[in-house]
């Protein structure tokens, strides 16, 4: 059985940091492209950032480009989203994505409220 489970969300002050957990069970998670993506109130989910199987190649969103960072311990499982200079705009539910071809599969959200 796949698991995703996020943690380390909360409530931040604007120009802040934060850092996301995201602990994978039941797949081979280096064969694995980890991203994250966030939805707000009312809005579609977006994309955030994402790093490659070996952690070799990160991207991340315009909107978040310099502040955010994705990266991961293989030998953990585990794939981290650190935010840095939070701004408002950020508040959102954080979902961690397990992703190859064939497979997709979703954590279960952390809440981050960044408050100004």
């Amino acid at each position: 059985q796949v698991q995703l489970v996020e943690s380390g969300g909360g409530l931040v002050q604007a120009g802040g940091s934060l850092s996301l957990s995201c602990a994978v069970s039941g797949l081979a998670f280096d064969s694995y492209v980890m991203g994250w993506f966030r939805q707000a109130p009312g809005k579609v989910r977006e994309f955030v950032a994402a790093i490659s199987g070996s952690g070799g190649r990160q991207i991340s969103a315009d909107s978040v480009k310099g502040r955010f960072t994705a990266s991961r311990d293989n030998a953990k499982n585990t794939v981290y989203l650190q935010m840095n200079s939070l701004k408002s705009e950020d508040t959102a539910v954080y979902y961690c994505n397990a992703f190859r071809v064939g497979r997709n599969y979703w954590g279960q959200g952390t809440q981050v409220t960044v408050s100004s």
